[in-house]
């Protein structure tokens, strides 16, 4: 069957950028600071271990990547590899757990903004974004640039004030190496997740330049990047408030920048508020990628898959933004997290199937597969419950749709 193709408009630059956004906003303004109010110490070894787990998926995200370059991600992968079941099965998830990841960074965005009803004010930055991304993808991009530029700027003075005071942060720490053990590993489960939008720009796959050199680059490259600004973010909340710095947050009106009365609470303020904007922008991106892709096979309604005169998704694109709306009404950043991470943990699970299906002989993609699904179990039985429930629905749709 032939369908309509999006243009080829997003160079390596483009694609860093695509992922930094999709990447940094929810990662260093929610996850951290979350993981760190429950887990202490734990943050500092999760950290780079949850990088080098998303880093084992996402070279097999880039290989795949290069090898399927279309719309849809592993959606598509799964597809030619592995068969429709793990296709839709791969579909749905990222689906679910983007969707839930954009309703945390539209909710984060409400509460940093900390006036008003939070919800109302997530509904109306998710409206703006998807507006945004109606316009089309090189203004997409654009302003994705700015939004990267200050993010990045309030991550480096919030890390430098950890590294002005590193001195006194490790004191202690190797009297507590027993309970960072023990929460090692639902702290890497929750932080995965924190890194997984450099599968935004494999989402795009359709739009990247040269996709077999782009794609890998720029995956590694945001890894690298984000895992870096990660720990500079854990280093300056630990110097402004000790290990469980983010304990002293209001979950349910989560603030970092009022951590403390800090000279750079107001930049922390601003660099939160574009980081979580370029997260939603990125994820409504991502998705309707995904919704385009799942039309085009007929796992969702065919309307999914028409291009508008400019050659956007404009269907797909409104469906995005409708249901993180529906999810935003929730109103709880903590569970939309939690959700996301068990979703996305099994999503990239086939990812790595599907490379080694292609490939028997990488070493990567075992490791990734093998860590995605033992860090799926530590996660709370609710969130496996209501995950196990919504994929059991999503197969039923599967099936009666192939009936």
């Amino acid at each position: 069957m032939n369908h309509q193709s999006l243009k080829r408009e997003l160079g390596l630059g483009g694609a860093i950028i695509t992922g930094l956004g999709s990447i940094l906003g929810t990662g260093a303004f929610v996850s951290i600071a979350l993981a760190s109010g429950q887990w202490g110490d734990a943050v500092l070894v999760a950290i780079p271990v949850a990088g080098l787990v998303a880093m084992f998926s996402g070279l097999s995200t880039a290989y795949l990547a290069g090898r399927f370059p279309v719309a849809g991600g592993t959606y598509e992968y799964a597809y030619e590899t592995l068969g429709p079941t793990f296709g839709f099965t791969a579909g749905w998830l990222f689906l679910l757990a983007k969707t839930a990841s954009a309703a945390s960074a539209a909710l984060g965005i409400a509460e940093y903004l900390g006036s008003g009803d939070s919800r109302a004010l997530a509904v109306g930055a998710t409206v703006a974004v998807t507006v945004l991304v109606i316009s089309g993808l090189r203004r997409t991009t654009a302003v994705n640039l700015v939004l990267v530029t200050v993010t990045v700027t309030a991550l480096v003075v919030f890390a430098g004030a950890g590294i002005a005071g590193f001195s006194g942060l490790a004191k202690g720490l190797g009297e507590r190496t027993g309970s960072v053990a023990a929460s090692i590993f639902p702290t890497v489960a929750f932080l995965f997740v924190a890194y997984t939008g450099y599968g935004r720009v494999a989402t795009l796959g359709e739009e990247v330049k040269e996709p077999a050199r782009t794609i890998p680059r720029a995956v590694i490259v945001t890894l690298v990047i984000a895992g870096a600004l990660y720990l500079g973010v854990e280093l300056g909340g630990r110097a402004m408030g000790g290990p469980n710095w983010g304990s002293l947050l209001e979950l349910e009106a989560f603030t970092p920048a009022r951590l403390l009365d800090h000279p750079y609470r107001a930049i922390v303020t601003v660099g939160a508020v574009t980081a979580m904007v370029g997260v939603l922008l990125n994820l409504v991106l991502g998705l309707s990628r995904v919704w385009l892709a799942m039309g085009r096979r007929g796992d969702m309604p065919s309307r999914l898959a028409r291009l508008d005169e400019s050659s956007q998704p404009l269907t797909a694109v409104l469906v995005s933004g409708i249901t993180i709306i529906l999810v935003c009404l929730i109103g709880d950043i903590g569970v939309a997290w939690s959700f996301s991470a068990f979703t996305v943990l099994l999503y990239y699970g086939i990812t790595n199937l599907a490379a080694i299906r292609v490939d028997r002989r990488r070493g990567t993609a075992w490791a990734g597969l093998a860590s995605c699904l033992l860090l799926s179990f530590f996660v709370t039985i609710q969130v496996w419950l209501v995950g196990a429930g919504l994929l059991l629905l999503g197969l039923i749709w599967h099936r009666q749709r192939r009936s």
